[in-house]
């Protein structure tokens, strides 16, 4: 029976369970972490879960520092492991065939989605969302977009979670006003104290605060998502340092949210440390989505590695790159 390891193809026999596979490995007794489909698996389930053919898993161990391989990097939200750093909307395109030919060279695998009110007396032949962005292929992301009142958004996120099958995972936004579209700091403080006591795994756009991004982290938010700039406005980060500022003092994932321009911004955005970036205008607005999609793929992993390895240190004046030793004039 096939399954997959670490990515690699192996064979295991019928009936086999994690333990046995473990064992087979000689990782028996070793500090290890497993994954299972996506799904982190607790030691004491390694004896009982059976494999089943073409299962997928992961296992991991720690190394020491500056080692790690940034194409094997991953990240967690509320339990789930993540490889893609890069999150992604899905308004403004022209067309469904669109949406779907970005988000798939994007290489997301969060996909954030509006929740409206449905068009009574529509064609049933008509192609829905979540056709094109399959529950089975992506992890869906509720947001509260439109949402002016803590209110508004609890009721969005109930429903959110009636219409995908009892799914925990939210992005919250409660909005100030139609002109900024900043944030409405008090009334999330309010909306995500209620929505993490009912059980949600909250994440939560804010402004660029570091104050309001660590209450969020203390409410219990599974990640705080930060703005680079106005929603839509293509600037990039205006306060890099604010960034930083939460990055250095957060325990949970940072996401650069709103504000992206292009491919550089979502590396800028990375190079300061944040775990990933959600998009959405600065793909579907360019002239060719699905080409800044593949784009932004590229700087999302461009600035992870280099925030792996490490800048050189800035410095006033010239430092040669040659040896002045050994010159012959």
């Amino acid at each position: 029976m096939r399954v997959f390891v670490n990515g690699e193809v192996r064979e295991v026999a019928e009936n086999a369970t994690v333990a046995d596979l473990v064992a087979e490995l000689g990782l028996a007794g070793k500090k290890i972490a497993v994954e299972l489909n996506k799904e982190i698996m607790p030691f004491s389930f390694y004896a009982n879960q059976t494999l089943t053919a073409e299962d997928r898993l992961e296992i991991v161990h720690a190394i020491g520092g500056g080692q790690q391989d940034a194409r094997d990097d991953a990240f967690v939200i509320a339990g789930t492991v993540f490889h893609s750093r890069l999150l992604v909307g899905t308004g403004k395109y022209k067309d469904l065939e669109e949406t779907r030919l970005a988000i798939e060279a994007s290489g997301a695998e969060i996909v954030t989605v509006a929740i409206r009110r449905t068009n009574i007396g529509q064609n049933p032949d008509e192609p829905n969302l979540l056709d094109v962005i399959s529950p089975e292929k992506y992890t869906i992301l509720p947001n509260t977009a439109g949402c002016f009142t803590a209110g508004e958004a609890i009721r969005t996120c109930r429903l959110a979670r009636e219409l995908l099958g009892g799914l925990k995972l939210v992005k919250l936004e409660v909005l100030a006003d139609q002109t900024t579209l900043f944030p409405d700091v008090a009334e999330t403080f309010v909306a995500a104290e209620l929505l993490v006591k009912e059980g949600f795994d909250v994440m939560v756009y804010t402004n660029d605060d570091p104050i309001a991004a660590k209450r969020l982290e203390e409410i219990g938010c599974v990640a705080v998502m930060p703005l680079a700039a106005p929603i839509g406005s293509g600037l990039g980060i205006r306060n890099p340092y604010n960034i930083l500022t939460i990055v250095e003092n957060a325990n949970v994932p940072i996401l650069v949210d709103a504000g992206v321009g292009t491919a550089s911004d979502a590396a800028i955005a990375m190079e300061l440390g944040c775990d990933g970036v959600l998009m959405n205008t600065a793909i579907a607005a360019a002239k060719n989505p699905v080409l800044m999609a593949s784009a932004m793929k590229k700087g999302i992993e461009a600035g992870r590695e280099a925030y792996l390895a490490g800048r050189m240190p800035k410095k006033r004046f010239a430092s040669a790159s040659s040896p002045i030793d050994g010159l012959f004039f």
